[in-house]
């Protein structure tokens, strides 16, 4: 499979350099559904600027990404565009190598079960194959290297794909079981956005599993091992953190990146639920609104890890989806790392309801993006109210799409535990309601 994943690695660099050099790559480091006040590659160089003339980079109301970020690229600057076509490698690389390792563990647990004769027999064609599952981490790969919104977001410079980056690496780690690089990679995730604390539960959950399987002597306690990876990711955090001092000599960071992120100050439109809303909301109401918005990434967490315990690889699916749906800055190219997992699962297609309704109004969504945005700012026959418009239908197509998912992945849990073909007690048919 490495000929494969090298000819997509190849295909896929030779599109991002055509694009680069191409007059498309000016135009796209404006689009407000590439960028973001956050990640805009234009931010990044004037707090460079900054920082050449021996100023904070956080000293004005431009700049808010992280320290590291802008030493990396005090030291890279010159070769920008080779930095963000490794990151969305790396990306693919690290989710190719966890999807395998993931399959491998889902197919030995299968095998266990069906040893086991855990599952009724007349659900047997739902189990995998070790033939349908061999393309799937390429696919993965391909899904996201190839997906428009990637390449978008790369060709603009976004930020956004060195985050995805890191929680690839994240997501990798945990899958192999190093909870040690997980932890810190999870940390590097939460010290660019605050919000992959989220994903703590689910690798928490992962690595507990991974301890707990047949051939493993050593089982800690579970309390025992969560403060020791609770431990591990704190104590990561705190020395990323201390180290960004160091870089600045200053706390300055803290509230140009975090408080910014919290706060939601800058309203520049976006492809998240946020400007518009806040655009239009009294002064004294902004704060209790601000807390309401914000909950909706975090308030999430605790049922879908209680009602995910046992497949946690899915909940930091539905995790990382939420987390680019409800962040206060989303761009696309959030979007495109929980679509890559999708080909993962392809063993839930027959019981999805909406998706052929979904995709076309993701496709039509993104298609009048642009549109919508040019009729408002340069034609003036519009207003942005259509442009939230558009906002709000595509976001109601993500939450479709997810929920469509969560349904699927339960309905064939209840299968597979079940039977497939349910009866009543009078022996009719039954029909399957998720409540």
């Amino acid at each position: 499979m490495a000929a494969p994943l090298t000819l997509v690695l190849i295909v896929a660099v030779t599109i991002r350099a055509v694009l680069f050099s191409s007059s498309l790559a000016e135009p796209l480091m404006e689009r407000v559904e590439v960028v973001s006040p956050l990640n805009a590659w234009k931010r990044v160089v004037e707090g460079l600027a900054l920082l050449d003339l021996g100023a904070s980079p956080y000293s004005g109301d431009v700049f808010h990404e992280t320290p590291l970020i802008i030493y990396l690229f005090h030291f890279v600057i010159d070769y920008a565009d080779i930095v963000f076509m490794i990151a969305d490698g790396i990306t693919a690389v690290a989710l190719y190598l966890a999807v395998q390792d993931y399959n491998k563990t889902v197919f030995r647990k299968q095998k266990y079960a069906l040893e086991a004769d855990r599952y009724p027999h007349d659900c047997l064609e739902l189990i995998r194959t070790p033939k349908e599952m061999y393309y799937i981490p390429l696919k993965v790969a391909l899904f996201y290297l190839l997906n428009p919104f990637t390449i978008f977001s790369c060709v603009a410079k976004s930020t956004c794909g060195l985050n995805n980056a890191v929680i690839a690496l994240f997501i990798l780690s945990t899958i192999k079981g190093s909870a040690f690089l997980s932890a810190v990679f999870l940390a590097l995730a939460t010290y660019q956005s605050i919000y992959p604390l989220t994903l703590f539960a689910p690798a928490l959950l992962f690595l507990l599993q991974r301890l707990y399987i047949p051939v493993n002597f050593y089982r800690p306690s579970f309390w025992l091992f969560t403060l020791q990876y609770a431990v591990m990711y704190l104590g990561s955090l705190c020395v990323i953190v201390c180290l960004s001092f160091f870089l600045l000599s200053s706390w300055d960071f803290i509230p140009s990146v975090y408080g910014f992120i919290l706060s939601v100050p800058d309203l520049t439109p976006n492809i998240g639920l946020f400007w518009y809303f806040f655009a239009e909301m009294f002064e004294h109401f902004r704060f209790f609104f601000i807390c309401v918005f914000q909950i909706n990434v975090f308030f999430y967490t605790i049922p879908l890890s209680i009602k995910l315990k046992e497949h946690p690889v899915f909940l930091i699916f539905m995790q990382i989806a939420i987390i680019s749906i409800f962040k206060s800055y989303p761009t696309v190219g959030d979007i495109s790392l929980y679509m890559a997992f999708l080909p993962v699962w392809s063993h839930l297609y027959r019981f999805l309801r909406n998706i052929f309704l979904v995709s076309c109004v993701m496709l039509a969504c993104s298609a009048l993006f642009p549109v919508l945005w040019h009729l408002w700012i340069y034609a003036g026959s519009a207003n942005s109210n259509f442009y939230y418009a558009i906002t709000l239908l595509f976001n109601v197509g993500q939450i479709l799409l997810v929920s469509d998912y969560f349904y699927a992945f339960l309905r064939r849990e209840h299968h597979l535990t079940h039977g497939l073909y349910l009866k009543r007690k009078d022996g009719s048919e039954a029909t399957l309601v998720l409540k």
